[in-house]
Parts: C-alpha cells; structure tokens; sequence
C-alpha cells in the first residue's frame, strides 16, 4: 500500500456508496454525492478514485479541482470541467453578467446554462457522464450556480455528480448546499478521521515496506501515532514517514509532521490560519473562548473555525484541569505542531498576539509568570527593519508599558525563586525598559545587579558603580540607598559603601573593638563589617544551616563563612563553604561558584593546605565569565598568589603578582586581598622594600575605610617582617605592639602572628618564651604553615640557648610544613634536607619500614607522624580517637621498631598523615 491509498484505509462504506451511485447513474438516473471531510482525511483520494472506477465503468469522466487563489476566477470550475478529457468538449458557456460571477443571471446566461445542461444530457445519452469537483468549497459563484442548474434539471439524465468539500468551510455559500439537499436524488457522505484500529491497518499494511527500508516495523506504537495525528490520514502519513522502524513518533520542527500540519492549517482557511495561531501563542492557557477573545471580530466565524481544525485532528478541545477548575481546552496534540504554527507566522504578527496575549490573561487573573511570558515574547521579536518587511503586520509594537512593570517584578521574583534566574533578568530588563518613574527604574537597577552577580561578577560590578556614580551624596537614607550599601558591601566595596552610608543605618550592631583604638568612629558599613567579623561560630553555623542559596542570602551565607574562617575553628569554614560550592554548581550559577570556591579556597590556605587552596582558587578563577574585568577576581588570584610561593612555586605566583590590574577596578575587600598576597611574595622572593609598600597601603585603605581589622588582613605583622629584613628592628617592634593592642589580639591566630614577631623584635631572653605561647596560639588557630613556621623560629632559639629540644623541634618544623607542602618554608628550616624521600615498599601493611625490616602497622604509624609533628599524647589521642594509654602503647612499639628512645629522635621523612578537609 502506497502512502496516497493509506488515506483511503476505513473508507470502505464511503467506495461502495460511491459504487452504488455510479451504478443507479448506468440505470439511467442522476445522482449527487457529496462526501465532507476536514483538511488531510482523504477527499482528494476520494475524488481520484471515483474518477478512476467510473472511467473503468465506461463512463465519460469530466473533473475538476476548485483552488482558493482561483476563487474569484469566473466559470474557473466549469471551463475545467468543460475540457476535463481529452477528444471530448461541452460548449464554453459565455462570462455572467454579474462583475464578481455571483449576482443574478440575466437571461443570455440562462440560456448559457440550458445549453450547457442540454449538451450534457445528449453526452449521457450515449454512456454515464460523471462529473467529479474535488474542493467545491472553494468554487467560483458563477461554476455553482450551473452546477444547481444541473441538479434542478439534469434528474433524468445518466449523470453523476461527485462533489467534495469540507463541512467547516469559511467560503462556501450555505444555499449551495442547501439546495443540493433539497434533490431527491442527493447523497451525503462523510469522511471521519481513522480509528485507532484502522490506523493499525494502515500500518499493517505497511509493514512489509519495512524490511525494504520502509519506515515501520512490528514495533511502532500505534497509540502513539493515533494520537498525535488524531486520525488525520494526511498527518498520519507524516508521521509514517518521520519515525523509524520501532520507535516511538519524535516529530521535530520542520519536518514531515511539522510541514503537514501548516498545509493543513492554509488549506483550511485564513480563519482556521488564524485561530490554530492564537491557539499557539495562548499554550497551555489556550480555550476556545480564549481564541475566541484574542481574535474579536466574529465569534461565530472563530467557533467554526476552531471545530475544523478539531475535526482535521489538529486540536483537542475537549474538557480539561486547569488548576481547580474544569475547562474547555483548546490544544494541540503534540509540540511540534504549535512550534510549527508560530514558525510559520510573521514575527509582527507573533508579536501582536503575544500582546494581546498578556492582556487576555492578566484579565483573567493568570500568574504573572504567564502574563509576563507573553510580554518578554512580544518584545523579542525582530522589528521591521530587521525583517525588511512593511505594513500593519510586518513587525512589533511598543514594548512593554508603564502598566505592565508590576507584573514583569512580580514573574521575575517568582523565576528567581523556581533558580531560573536568566529569565528572571530578562523580566527585570522588559520592567526597566517600561518603567517611567524614576524611583521605579533605580529599584529594578539594584535588583539587576544583585541578580548578575549569580552570572558575572564583573557585571554585577559595573551596574553597581553607575549606580554609585548616579547617587547623591546628599540623598536621604532611603530603602533603596540602603539596599545600594548592602550590595557595595557584598562585594567587598566597603570605602564607596561608607561614603553614601554616613548615616550608619547599614550597620547591624556594633561590637567593640571593630576598629582602630583611637581612630574614627565608623561608618555603619565599617560597623556592619566589624559586626559580621566578630559574629559567633555558632551563629554563623545557625543561619548557614537554616538559609538556602539565593539572591537574597548569598551575601550573609558569605559572611558566615568568612567570620568563621576568622574564627578559631576554620575547618568549620572549609566545610560550609564545600557546601555552598556545590549547591552553587547546582544552580549554574558560575558567579556563585566562584565566589564560595573563593571561599573555600581561602579556608584550605586558612588551615594550610597549599595543594587545595590552589586547586579551589584556580577553578574559582576559570568559573569566571570574565576573568580580568572584576575587582572580585582578585580574590582567588590572591589565594593563587601565597599558595604559590608558599610552594615554591615563586615564577607561577610572579606571573600573577605582575599582572596589570585595569585601571577602573573598584577599591574592595578583593584589591586588599590581592595587595596583601603581592607584598607576601615580594618578601617572599627578598624584596622587601617592595612588600613593605604593599603592606603599609593595605594598612592605609584599612584605616580610611574604618575596617583596620588583624583577624581579617593583619597587615602589621606582615609590615614588622619586611621591615626586619630591611634592619628596622624598633619600627617593626612597635608595629607588632600596636597588634597586640588590638582587641583582635585575643583570638589565637592573630595573638600567634603577633608573639612570633614580638619575639623576633624583643629582647633575645624572652624570645624562646614568646614563640612557646605562638606555638601554641597559632596550632589552637589551625594554620599548619605559620605553626611551623613558629615552631622552626622556636627551634633555632632554643639551639641558640643551647638546648637539645632545638633539632627536634627544628625537625617536627620541617615535618609540619613538609606535610603542607610548604616547599619554600621547609628549604628555609633546612635548607640540605631532602624534600623527596625515597619510596619505600609498603606493599604488606602499607606501613613506615624500620630500621632492620621492621614495619609499622598504619595506627602506629598515624601515631609516630603526629608525634614528629610536635603534638602531646593526649592531642594525639584526641585526634585520632584514642585513649592516651593506646598512644603511649604505640609510642612504645614505635621507638621500639625505629631502635630510638624518645620523640625527639623521629626520623623527619616519616610518611605523614593522610589529612582530609572537613
């Protein structure tokens, strides 16, 4: 079975009426048919085979095929009809009277039509005529009006006249049809679309195409195609041939069913054209007395419309469950279709619908998501200039107006909280387009700006500066000044944020001893700072575990991970912010990845571990859009920067140190971050005049913006070392006493930072005492790499003094920063020691070898590395989950296998332990 009979599959008792009518015709009577069917089920089909079986009856066979583009062509039909086979000929009637071949026929067109009906009559005489008119519904007035003529006086007469046309049609005349009904010799057939058992058939007969590279096989689901075709024999066949063997149908835009069902739409008229378009823009939200609404004009001509396209299979417009509601639908039965419409159709006119569209819904009270769809649609069609286009349907309208700002916030906040955050910006730009009022625009500005910087920092940035820039000095602290300092202080901008909040209100509340002793009150944006520095640990870890990720909390959720890398308990900050790492990953949401992968990076380096810090701060730096244009990419390249000389990695972390920032950037927490890191490699590296510049203008910027905070940057300390080298021992001193001073000296790792450098400034007989206490501060801080380098500093004073602890405490220096891959540290411990040991067999027990074979089992190991490491029995218990008799127990074994007699005599190149991050 070809793909032209499939439409002829069911239309069995339609043939044989068809049969029954040419045979009474052979008896001598006339007969009229008229089969109706909608748009793809098969008329044509039809009408070729009753040519067919009446020529092979021996019947004068005279077609013809009615086209709406010929509409208005006089006797268009008819002249067919009069040369429809060759070596036969009827008269060619002469033109009507009338202009358009519809008025009243004056009497030399009667005669016209008695002699045409006279000649036919003479032609049936010898052997049945059938006259066979496919799409009379889109016949000339003039060919209807002698096709009536032929009714009313032809009913004696051999002929057989097959008529077909669609029961919905927009153009034909109702008295046509009417009269035709009136003929005792009229019949009426109709072509219905194909049921689920006959779309079977159909596909059965195709199966053996199949093997032959047809497109079917056993396989296909036939409920599936019955239902997306809807029966339509014309789709069906699309579909046939769109799906491969065994598959389920997957019709795309563009292909078969796709192009079937816009040859549906334009042949069954520009009415029908119209509502199937309507239908397509209102979506899932689409009734009939939607489309009805959306199109005005004539209710009932749209009603008839819609019921062709659900006759041909094109819509289901049955009972449907909106919400709470029961509804008539309005829908089409698979998404290519209404993809295929709205491809088909102009953009001015998409865009005019999708307008009205918004109107239509609005009014009903739809959610502003769906009003606010139509309108982000509208305005993203080309205009006219674009298209090359003209006229009232060539391109959009205005965009959005005032009215429609309220529903474009509310769909963009309801988008932010479903996380599809770059349509919510895309609402957010219609509403700022729209908006009239001043103060309207600059409140949709900030909410831009916070939004952007889920996408791109740098953005966020720029938006937040013209905003800035455009502030007033003068204004009044109102909701959306507030909102402006709020933001400027989430990106770590706290100078500009002080400057336009000199009022305070930014502040939560002020903690003592958040700035300077002695120096300025501070703003409420410094306050704020200072207050979120000296948050907690528990309340930083309350509304990290009682707030999700979004636009709204990923500014405090930074904070809390930030007081809480200041804190004493850092790994709690290593934890949360792997977190929020990954919930940002979640999201894609590249801008929140970098920042909590910023975060993340900087507790590693908090905690002293180099390799992670350096792993998270290069990812945070890729995730970037744009890497170079933001102040906040300062911060990861700052972790990059001290991670890599921290490693010895002194020409990677120079290429960073050395990069030209541009010029514009804004001062923030990040150009601080960066300033410090720089000045630290510079030391690092012996330039110390250099880093000494880096440091004091990173005191300076601390001072001005009122934020002279050690826990956060201690800049001091780092200044008391350069200026060591530089031989200014009494200026580095009185740095180092000025920490002291601070009330941030009473957390571990600044009262560390400050009593190693005080010891190295003071007086030599207090020095070994003062880097005990900093051994001891900066382990309980967590920080690996500044405990050993204490305990080295600690070690070489004891030597000094002629202590045998010196060596070992030197050693279990070396082993710590070892352990944290501080290269540059451990070759400035012991500068000869090897930094590779030899790998050693630990296929068995995957313990340290001893001396003479011996091994160390894993606990024992794990033990002797902790011990190395300069930790009492009982941390070492603490850590690894132990009572302190079990780790004396170790010990025991251990010095034991290893033939020593103490801690002290460990060797240095003893594995270390495996550290995970919390």
């Amino acid at each position: 079975m070809t793909g032209a009979r499939m439409t002829l599959v069911g239309r069995d008792t339609v043939i044989a009426a068809l049969d029954t009518a040419l045979a009474e015709c052979a008896e001598g009577g006339a007969r009229i048919v008229l089969a109706e069917g909608a748009t793809g089920c098969g008329k044509s089909a039809l009408a070729d085979v009753a040519a067919e079986r009446a020529r092979a009856a021996g019947a004068s066979v005279l077609t013809a095929v009615a086209a709406p583009e010929e509409r208005h062509v006089a006797l268009g039909v008819l002249r067919q009809l009069a040369h429809g086979e060759a070596g036969f000929a009827l008269p060619l009637p002469g033109p009507p009277s009338g202009a358009d071949g519809t008025a009243g026929a004056a009497p030399a067109r009667v005669e016209a039509m008695q002699g045409f009906c006279a000649r036919l009559r003479e032609l049936s005489a010898e052997r049945p005529v059938v006259l066979v008119v496919d799409d009379i519904q889109h016949a000339d007035g003039a060919s209807l009006q002698y096709l009536q003529y032929l009714a009313r006086h032809a009913r004696t007469a051999a002929l057989l006249t097959v008529l077909t046309g669609t029961p919905h049609a927009e153009e034909l005349d109702p008295v046509f049809t009417t009269e035709l009904m009136r003929q005792p010799h009229f019949t009426r057939l109709r072509l219905d679309r194909l049921t689920p058992a006959e779309v079977a058939a159909a596909l059965a007969a195709l199966r053996p195409q199949a093997g032959r590279g047809g497109g079917v096989g056993p396989a296909t689901p036939v409920g599936d195609l019955h239902r997306i075709s809807g029966g339509n024999p014309l789709l069906l066949r699309a579909l046939v041939e769109e799906t491969g063997a065994g598959r389920p149908p997957a019709p795309e835009v563009g292909g078969p069913y796709a192009q079937a069902v816009t040859t549906c739409l334009h042949r069954t008229g520009p009415t029908a054209l119209a509502a199937a378009r309507a239908a397509a823009v209102l979506g899932e939200r689409s009734t009939p007395e939607r489309v009805v609404r959306l199109l005005g004009g004539a209710a009932a001509a749209t009603r008839r419309a819609l019921a062709a396209l659900e006759a041909a299979g094109l819509l289901e417009t049955g009972g449907r469950t909106d919400g709470e509601d029961r509804t008539d639908g309005a829908l089409f039965r698979h998404p290519a279709a209404p993809a295929a419409v709205l491809e088909d159709t102009a953009p001015g006119v998409r865009a005019d619908l999708h307008r009205r569209a918004a109107r239509l819904l609005r009014e009903d009270g739809a959610p502003a998501t769906a009003v606010a769809g139509h309108l982000s649609a509208a305005s993203a069609e080309p205009g006219p200039e674009s298209e090359h286009d003209s006229g009232p349907e060539a391109g959009p309208g205005p965009g959005p107006g005032p009215a429609d700002v309220e529903v474009l916030l509310e769909a963009a906040e309801e988008r932010l909280a479903q996380g599809d955050a770059r349509v919510a910006t895309r609402l957010l730009e219609l509403a700022l387009r729209a908006a009239a009022d001043p103060h309207a625009r600059h409140g949709i500005r900030l909410r831009l700006a916070q939004v952007a910087a889920r996408f791109d920092p740098a953005a966020a940035e720029r938006r937040l500066t013209a905003l800035a820039e455009a502030h007033p000095g003068d204004a009044p602290n109102t909701e959306h000044a507030r909102l402006l300092v709020g933001l400027l202080c989430a990106q770590g901008r706290i100078g500009e944020a002080a400057v336009l909040d000199t009022s305070g209100a930014a502040s939560g509340s002020t903690t003592p001893g958040s700035t300077t002793p002695g120096g300025p009150a501070p703003s409420g944006a410094a306050a704020a700072f200072g207050s979120d520095l000296d948050t907690p640990g528990a309340v930083s870890e309350r509304l990290l575990q009682g707030s999700r990720l979004a636009e709204a909390t990923v500014a405090p959720l930074a904070q809390a991970v930030r007081s809480l890398t200041a804190s004493d308990q850092p790994d709690r900050a290593v934890r949360w912010s792997r977190k929020l790492l990954e919930e940002a990953e979640r999201a894609d949401a590249p801008g929140w990845v970098s920042l909590f992968g910023t975060l993340h990076a900087e507790a590693l380096l908090r905690l002293g571990d180099l390799t992670g810090a350096h792993a998270q701060a290069t990812a945070a730096l890729q995730a970037l859009p744009d890497r170079t244009g933001s102040a906040f990419h300062c911060a990861p390249t700052a972790v990059l920067i001290r991670a890599c000389s921290a490693m010895g990695r002194f020409t990677e972390a120079s290429r960073l140190a050395d990069r030209q920032l541009p010029p514009r950037l804004p001062a923030s927490l990040h150009g601080l971050a960066y300033l410090r890191a720089r000045g630290l490699h510079r030391l690092a590296v012996n330039q110390p005049h250099a880093a000494l510049a880096d440091f004091l203008e990173t005191g300076r910027l601390m001072a001005d913006w009122g934020i002279d905070r050690p826990a956060h940057l201690p800049w001091r300390t780092d200044a008391a070392g350069a200026l060591l080298l530089l031989g200014e021992t009494r200026q580095a001193e009185q740095l180092v006493l000025d920490q002291l001073a601070h009330p941030d000296a009473r957390r571990p790792w600044v009262r560390g930072l400050s009593l190693r450098l005080r010891a190295l400034t003071g007086e030599p007989r207090r020095r070994s005492a003062l880097l005990g206490q900093a051994v001891e501060e900066l382990h309980r801080s967590g920080d690996r790499v500044e405990t050993a380098r204490a305990m080295a500093d600690l070690g070489r004073a004891l030597q000094h003094e002629g202590s045998p602890k010196g060596n070992t405490m030197i050693r279990n220096a070396w082993n710590l920063a070892k352990d944290s891959e501080a290269v540059a540290l451990c070759r400035e411990i012991l500068p000869d020691a090897p930094l590779t040991p030899p790998v050693r067999d630990r296929a068995q027990t995957g313990g340290q070898t001893a001396a003479g074979g011996a091994r160390l089992s894993g606990s024992e190991q794990r033990v002797a590395t902790l011990a190395a490491q300069g930790l009492t029995n009982r941390e070492i218990s603490a850590k690894l989950f132990l009572t302190v008799s079990t780790v004396e127990q170790h010990l025991t074994r251990v010095y034991r296998k290893l033939r020593i007699t103490s801690r002290g005599d460990l060797p240095m190149d003893l594995t270390p332990v495996t550290r995970t991050s919390v």
